[in-house]
């Protein structure tokens, strides 16, 4: 009977907004529901739909009782509805929300995805959002994924695609875990949603999984191409970033950058699954020509360097008096340590461009060792000429050099082996930031910075410290000595015999310190003539020993000739 509809609709009632109920309930009283039965049932039911629109639905979906959050955390399999109704949420959290409440809704709205039911492929389409969901057959052979801001289609191009992915075939999705496609774009009022400290070209991100797999590492990677609406400022460039859950930031670890100016394009090549975006970045890059004058200036200094170091081997092996002196057992470590350094890094670009990963692996690997050896020795350097120079007296050390070596090549073996423990993966194919072109190198930021950057740092400020004080006792000696008399010439003679030993002392490696603004090209010439070329200083270094002890043992000859006749 009609006189039951005030209790069917208190039932209801959750489902409209407060003053809708209240607004039902007073017209209901005022009805003879036995009089006007029909009349009023039609015109009451019609009234009440007019009230019913979708974004109401979408807003109490997303608000409340039978919410989209609620939808999205059950763990069965969802219709094509309550996704539909999780992107609107997730959207409105987009424009609303901030970063937690974004992060979370991102994170929940790629689970209701992955769990969505699909029988082969549907695409999903809601306000900016942009999905498509493919349950691959028995055997998947790669997967290429066209979209634009409306629609998003597998393996068939688009008239005005934006954003194109090819997926290896390395994935190894089954029937059983579907791959997910999610492009989205927020408001361009709300640049700085996620909070980086780079804009985020055209507030765009791509978002690639599969359903119950982690994937990471890949050997074949995964290629997203985006298409580019406007121009990139000549300051700027754009770079591949993923966004890192773990950090609430974006990382660039595991992601190529292949893009140059005035390219209408850009492919991040990345190695793993997860939201992806081009940030645009200040270009503080140099030329193209000066980019290649350097490569030339590197392979020359660094082809000199290692022949001299080579030479320097032999001279030491070849002359007693080399071997016997301390001092010079301590330089040939560091000769070796560049010889070492410079036989990885000159053919390194080439096995980066092979299809070897286990040689790139142990290229990365041994470049690593080589170069934490080298700053090692360079500290060991600086130790040894303060215990010369300034210690002077009771400096005698049981078994000198072998606790050298254990520090000099057996910290470096701990560094390296401590980074393969904990992921073998930290090692591989790195982009370069200056070229296309890529190494075999460290492929975590965070691992790098510390290992390298923040060691050689420490190296750094020891040894300057050091030579500082060396410079200061010196200068001291030359005041005091000749019962008073100054020496300015000695005194010149032996400043620039220190300046020499700068280069043991890898000063000039410091020079990466000042490489930014518009000193980044003079002071990169500096660094790559200097330090490519320091294996060969130090060979003059021997050579220059060599003959001033073929001298002074001249000199003591003839005076104890002179003196016997």
């Amino acid at each position: 009977m009609f006189h039951q509809l005030p209790l069917q609709l208190f039932k209801f009632s959750s489902f409209f907004p407060p003053a809708v109920t209240s607004a039902v309930f007073s017209v209901l009283r005022r009805t003879d529901f036995r009089s006007n039965m029909q009349r009023k049932k039609s015109w009451l039911f019609w009234w009440l739909m007019s009230f019913v629109s979708y974004d109401m639905l979408s807003q109490n979906c997303v608000s409340g009782q039978g919410s989209c959050e609620t939808k999205c955390s059950i763990t069965s399999n969802i219709g094509r509805t309550h996704t539909e109704c999780c992107m609107n949420y997730t959207d409105n959290v987009l424009r609303n929300g901030n970063l937690a409440d974004t992060m979370t809704a991102i994170r929940t709205l790629e689970s209701v995805l992955e769990r969505t039911e699909v029988k082969v492929t549907m695409q999903v389409c809601v306000k900016t959002f942009v999905a498509l969901l493919h349950r691959p057959n028995d055997t998947f052979g790669g997967l290429r994924i066209y979209a634009d801001d409306t629609q998003a289609t597998p393996d068939v191009p688009l008239l005005n695609s934006k954003v194109s992915v090819q997926l290896p075939r390395e994935l190894g999705a089954g029937p059983n875990n579907k791959i997910v496609f999610c492009m989205f774009k927020w408001p361009g009022t709300k640049k700085r949603v996620f909070e980086s400290q780079h804009e985020v070209y055209d507030q765009t991100l791509v978002g690639l999984s599969v359903q119950d797999k982690k994937i990471s590492g890949l050997q074949e990677r995964i290629n997203i191409t985006m298409e580019f609406t406007k121009d990139i400022n000549e300051t700027q460039k754009p770079s591949c970033h993923f966004f890192d859950y773990s950090t609430c930031n974006f990382s660039e670890d595991g992601c190529l950058t292949h893009w140059t100016r005035g390219q209408t394009n850009i492919t991040c090549s990345c190695n793993h699954l997860t939201y992806f975006g081009i940030l645009i970045i200040p270009d503080h890059s140099i030329t193209k020509k000066d980019q290649e004058i350097l490569t030339h200036i590197t392979v020359i200094g660094c082809s000199i360097s290692l022949f001299g170091s080579v030479i320097a081997i032999l001279l030491f092996i070849a002359n007693r008096k080399l071997r016997q002196d301390v001092s010079m057992k301590v330089h040939i470590n560091l000769v070796i340590a560049l010889m070492l350094l410079n036989l990885h890094f000159l053919p390194n670009q080439a096995v980066a461009a092979g299809s070897s990963s286990g040689l790139c692996l142990y290229m990365a690997l041994l470049l690593h060792y080589s170069l934490l050896a080298t700053f090692s020795w360079m500290a060991l350097e600086g130790f040894h000429l303060y215990l010369l120079l300034v210690k002077v007296f009771n400096i005698y050390v049981k078994k000198y050099l072998l606790k050298l070596s254990m520090v000099g090549w057996g910290f470096p073996a701990v560094i390296v082996s401590v980074v393969v423990i904990i992921d073998r993966k930290f090692y591989g194919q790195v982009a370069l930031e200056t070229s296309n072109s890529t190494i075999c190198y460290i492929t975590n930021y965070h691992v790098k910075i510390w290992t390298t950057v923040g060691l050689f740092s420490l190296v750094f400020l020891f040894n300057v410290i050091m030579f500082g004080v060396t410079v200061r006792r010196v200068l001291i000696l030359h005041h005091t000595r000749e019962f008073g008399q100054n020496n300015p010439e000695k005194a010149k003679k032996d400043i620039c015999s220190l300046a020499g030993v700068m280069t043991l002392l890898g000063i000039t490696w410091g020079l990466l310190f000042f490489s930014f603004g518009l000193l980044t090209t003079p002071v990169l010439y500096l660094f790559c003539i200097l330090n490519s070329l320091q294996g060969f200083f130090i060979f003059l270094w021997f050579v220059m020993s060599l003959r001033k002890a073929k001298t002074s043992a001249t000199k003591m000859s003839s005076e104890t000739r002179s003196t016997n006749s």
